[in-house]
């Protein structure tokens, strides 16, 4: 990609400053003040709740991918969501997550600069020929999807739209230059709606970076639990499934939780059983176990980032 094609990048920047500029009038005016990602520590990462709770992201089986068109999503009834692109996997939401990681120093629509291996590296992943063209497909995708949200308060007056009257996509824009190997991206100014009121979830990157391969539904389940503080969750099996995209029998369904499950709780995030609820439906109950101490998660992530990039 040439020069220009990243100076063209950051010539746009100034456009969404001055539409940032005046949201963050608007909102300041109204008592809000959100134009700031979540600050987080460095093994922490953030997504909205309504997002996470979603089959926005689902740990979908390898193979041809489903293309929606304004879509609804599956989601909590205080919230509709329609979604228009490539369905999303949990790799997906990894990337997602360390997309927000990376730019929560900006404002949002502001260029924000990252080498592509490190960002594989900050993921857990390889940095081989395979691995560049998945990250630059991936950007892709997301550039292109589109998401219309609308959030209701507990007496079902509307608290917000997003994607309504100015399109939302969850990266707005994004450059690479060949030459240096750098991504340059901007994220949609709107997520600062999605990130207000601090309705996110915090994912313990440490945890999820040690869960092992094949585990993608212990990986929607933590993005999940994460969105609660609740120490007891209760999940109707047939919602989960839905969420998760799972399109076999649901008895197999059982069988792959009760392995997601023991990952959690592997890495000691939560125990997890099947039970029959009060009104005689199924139900997944998680029970959260204490966070252990981020040192030592951190310790144990560097280690891992180290032999990845030896």
């Amino acid at each position: 990609m040439s020069r220009s094609a990243l100076d063209r990048l950051l010539e746009c920047t100034a456009d969404a400053q001055v539409r940032i500029a005046a949201r963050q009038a608007a909102d300041r005016s109204a008592g809000r003040e959100h134009a700031i990602l979540p600050e987080m520590q460095e093994f922490l990462r953030a997504m909205p709740n309504h997002l996470a709770r979603s089959s926005l992201c689902a740990p979908i089986a390898r193979g041809r991918r489903t293309f929606h068109r304004e879509t609804p999503l599956v989601t909590r009834a205080d919230v509709v969501m329609t979604y228009t692109g490539e369905q999303l996997d949990e790799a997906d939401a990894d990337l997602l997550l360390q997309l927000i990681y990376q730019a929560r120093l900006f404002p949002l629509g502001a260029a924000v600069t990252v080498n592509r291996a490190a960002l594989l590296r900050a993921m857990g992943r390889n940095t081989g020929k395979s691995d560049y063209a998945w990250l630059h497909r991936r950007i892709k995708a997301m550039t292109v999807a589109t998401l219309f949200i609308e959030a209701r308060k507990p007496d079902g007056t509307i608290k917000y739209r997003v994607g309504d009257t100015e399109g939302f996509h969850i990266v707005q824009r994004f450059a690479y230059d060949d030459k240096s190997q750098i991504y340059k991206f901007i994220l949609d100014s709107q997520w600062a709606t999605l990130f207000s009121n601090h309705e996110f979830a915090l994912i313990d990157w440490g945890k999820r970076l040690q869960m092992r391969r094949g585990h993608e539904i212990a990986k929607a389940l933590q993005r999940l639990v994460a969105t609660s503080s609740d120490s007891v969750q209760r999940y109707a099996l047939e919602w989960l499934k839905d969420k998760m995209q799972y399109t076999g029998r649901m008895r197999d369904f059982k069988t792959a939780l009760a392995r997601a499950t023991a990952e959690l709780t592997r890495v000691e995030i939560a125990f997890g059983e099947i039970e029959t609820s009060t009104k005689g439906r199924e139900q997944l109950v998680l029970r959260i176990m204490p966070r252990g101490k981020l040192s030592s998660v951190a310790s144990r992530h560097r280690d891992s980032i180290a032999l990845v990039s030896g």
